[in-house]
């Protein structure tokens, strides 16, 4: 069993105040795999202020060489990728092959990108000829609080460490105690890449605990947070004491409209990306909207690519999906199920329990429901899990209606080979991100959703500006 008690904080290992110890399960076999220590008042004080002290010089330092530590980062993981893809196997339950293809390699892509976009970003410029002595210039916005999930650890770390860090910001990061191992890895890369101290500092603890306390702290000028949005709510209403920025990257129940003219992957596509992560995704398309004409063709199809999608533990390699993250999650994945099934939607694979032959683990079975009405439980609510709903449409405007019909705004898709028809569904559907056609997002390009998905834009350009304040300055004399 891995034991890491300590916490990063100005440059080096430091024991917590108070050991509160938790227990971080393998999802695969329910066992404790490592035990770890939640912080309390005192660590995250301790580590707000050796960031507040760091943050002077940090956002005095030259951009290229904030930009030269960060290119040290990528060093230390390339020369332990392979351990980083093992923690994040171990602490949630990506199967392995996906850790070391998908789920790591989110450090350098996401890396890299801000590096390209930070290449762009205008530290100080003119406001425009009318105004000659005038210069609107951006400036780190001071000490963050970075709190992340655990269903794409590495993702979220570092599209918000990355950025914040570029910016001139220091930072606090608690990433989610069920999925540390990772962090506290990247808290070791940080460190033997030569980051300043006090840059960078890692707290673990829970939501109620260490990030309530950042939430709330009168020397954090912002919060960052990816998570539910029942807790966006809760860290909104705690950081409104202070006044302090809050971005937020929250749930999703993105629409993937299938129209009669799609390509013939469209469906095999949808399915696969609904269970992939074993639908841990905030932008998993989990309602397949289909044009009437193709509608039962397209169940009949479903359920037959959902049924050969295997399950398996996260150690084994293979293309199957593993565990979802912990008994709460499984239990609720459980009770959202039956909720479908007394809802009078029509069960086409997958269903209630353990996957056939497991008795441990926290196995879910990929599930589709056809014949869903987009008021049922099923449809509206964020399952976070392998379980996809199919809901017929009759034409373009119906497949608009229903698509936006939903408190949620993260990522919609269309699938069409008609591209008139394409561009009218990307403007009219009301979500941050629209892909069409397995098109994925080009590098640079920011995510983010609208209503209660949040309104955060992490990615490129805006992944930057979102940690630097906007100066106006007159008076400034001609160079």
């Amino acid at each position: 069993m891995i034991e890491s008690r300590n916490f990063y904080i100005n440059g080096a290992w430091v024991p917590p105040v108070d050991a509160n110890d938790h227990h971080v399960i393998d999802p695969s076999t329910e066992d404790a795999c490592a035990v770890i220590s939640l912080g309390d008042q005192a660590d995250t004080d301790a580590a707000v202020a050796a960031a507040k002290a760091a943050f002077p010089a940090w956002a005095a330092t030259d951009p290229e060489a904030r930009a030269g530590y960060v290119k040290a980062i990528l060093d230390q993981y390339e020369a332990r990728v392979e351990e980083m893809a093992e923690a994040i196997s171990l602490e949630m339950g990506a199967p392995i092959d996906m850790a070391r293809s998908s789920q790591a390699p989110c450090l350098p892509w996401h890396l890299k990108n801000s590096l390209d976009a930070m290449k762009h970003v205008e530290w100080i410029k003119p406001l425009g000829p009318h105004a000659p002595n005038d210069r609107i210039a951006m400036e780190p916005i001071g000490v963050v609080g970075l709190i992340t999930p655990w269903n794409w650890p590495m993702n979220q770390v570092t599209l918000k460490v990355i950025p914040a860090m570029l910016a001139g910001c220091t930072m606090v990061l608690k990433p989610s105690e069920e999925s540390p191992l990772s962090s506290l890895l990247f808290a070791e890369f940080v460190h033997d890449a030569g980051v300043p101290a006090g840059v960078f500092n890692l707290v673990n603890g829970d939501g109620a605990g260490v990030g309530s306390q950042l939430s709330r702290h009168e020397d954090v000028a912002m919060i960052s947070f990816t998570g539910s949005t029942r807790a966006g709510k809760a860290i909104s209403a705690a950081a409104a004491e202070t006044l302090k920025r809050v971005t937020l990257e929250l749930g999703g129940k993105g629409a993937n409209v299938i129209f009669a003219d799609a390509d013939e992957k469209a469906v095999k596509r949808g399915v696969v990306h609904c269970m992939n992560n074993s639908g841990q995704s905030c932008n998993a398309p989990t309602r397949m909207l289909v044009e009437r004409a193709i509608y039962d063709q397209t169940v009949e199809a479903a359920a037959e690519i959902a049924s050969k999608i295997t399950v398996g533990p996260a150690s084994e390699p293979g293309r199957h999906i593993g565990p979802v993250v912990n008994k709460t999650q499984w239990t609720k994945i459980q009770d959202m199920i039956e909720v479908g099934i007394n809802e009078g939607a029509r069960l086409v694979a997958g269903g209630p329990g353990l996957p056939e032959g497991m008795n441990r683990g926290y196995y879910v079975r990929p599930t589709v429901f056809a014949d869903v009405s987009n008021d049922m439980r099923i449809a509206q609510e964020e399952i976070f899990g392998p379980v996809l709903s199919i809901i017929p449409f009759e034409d373009e405007v119906d497949a608009v209606k229903i698509a936006n019909d939903t408190p949620y705004g993260l990522t919609n898709y269309v699938q069409s080979q008609d591209g008139d028809k394409r561009n009218r569904m990307a403007r009219a559907l009301r979500s941050g991100m629209v892909e069409m056609n397995g098109k994925g997002r080009g590098a640079g390009s920011p995510f983010g959703g609208m209503k209660m998905s949040g309104r955060a834009r992490e990615g490129g350009v805006w992944g930057i500006e979102e940690f630097l304040e906007v100066k106006a300055i007159s008076g400034w004399a001609a160079e």
